[in-house]
């Protein structure tokens, strides 16, 4: 894995400068997790809590629209409210993370898989979501040979699910698991795919606690709001199975990820400690 640790600027301006302009650039589609028990939340629907007027959820979709996702698949239960996303359940639910991104690939349209393409995935749980895609965006631009970029907070924390993965990459790697994706641990699935880490700048915050979304929502009083990306206003399509940083700007190649897993993954929950 590759390290691209600078606490780079970002929005539209540094974007829009970032992007490939040549044959590099590939399509994006966008898979986000939302089916989770926050169990440290007394099981409250985590996609559903609200940061600054908005849903977590709402800001994960605006995050993908405006990082400009051909195709939007929420995983999660049914009855979330995703305009213009496509709802899919994970097999069986509450699987895990990697049950997760299995039914959100397998939910996006196969005749695309052939060319050469990306998937954003993102976890439900970020406040700052719009702002930490941005960085992975721009990781991309500057990366399109390696399989794929994700965030790292400041311990060092790799951060898997916000991250963008060269398609073929994500489905070689699915089906290689020995045992299929139901409970398996994100490190077994992304530990032998060439990675480069981003700095998250403090934008991987996440909410996993009810003091964690106090401060979400505090530092949502104290920041300027962004709009909705434009064309948030289309239907719920539902189907079935299917801060400051002070790390260097510096890369260096490794093959894995920071190593946080202990066991496997039994829950889509993106608490810290199942994130891996």
């Amino acid at each position: 894995m590759s390290d691209d640790l600078a606490d780079e600027p970002t929005g539209p301006t540094a974007l829009a400068e970032a992007r490939p302009t040549d044959a590099a650039a590939r399509p994006l589609d966008a898979v986000l997790l939302a089916g989770g028990r926050a169990s440290r939340l007394d099981g409250a629907s985590k996609p559903e809590l609200e940061v600054g007027g908005r849903t977590l959820l709402s800001l994960a979709i605006d995050a993908a629209r405006r990082a400009g996702a051909r195709t939007v698949v929420v995983v999660g239960p049914p009855a979330l409210s995703a305009p213009g996303c496509l709802v899919v359940r994970e097999e069986p639910p509450f699987g895990g993370p990697v049950a997760a991104i299995a039914a959100g690939l397998a939910a996006l349209d196969p005749a695309r898989s052939d060319a050469p393409s990306d998937v954003l995935v993102l976890a439900c749980d970020l406040p700052q979501a719009p702002d930490a895609v941005d960085r992975v965006l721009a990781g991309r631009a500057r990366h399109i040979a390696a399989d794929g970029v994700c965030l790292v907070d400041v311990d060092g924390r790799t951060q898997w699910l916000t991250a963008i993965y060269a398609r073929a990459a994500l489905d070689t790697a699915l089906g290689a698991l020995d045992g299929g994706p139901d409970g398996a641990a994100m490190r077994h699935l992304v530990g032998g795919l060439d990675l480069v880490e981003v700095a998250d700048g403090g934008t991987g915050a996440d909410v996993d606690t009810w003091p964690d979304l106090e401060r979400a929502r505090e530092r949502a009083r104290e920041r300027p709001r962004r709009g909705p990306a434009p064309g948030a206003d289309g239907g719920t399509r539902t189907a079935g199975r299917g801060g400051t940083d002070s790390r260097s700007d510096t890369d260096t190649n490794t093959d894995t990820g920071t190593d946080t897993d202990t066991g496997t993954d039994t829950d889509t929950d993106t608490d810290t400690e199942e994130r891996a």
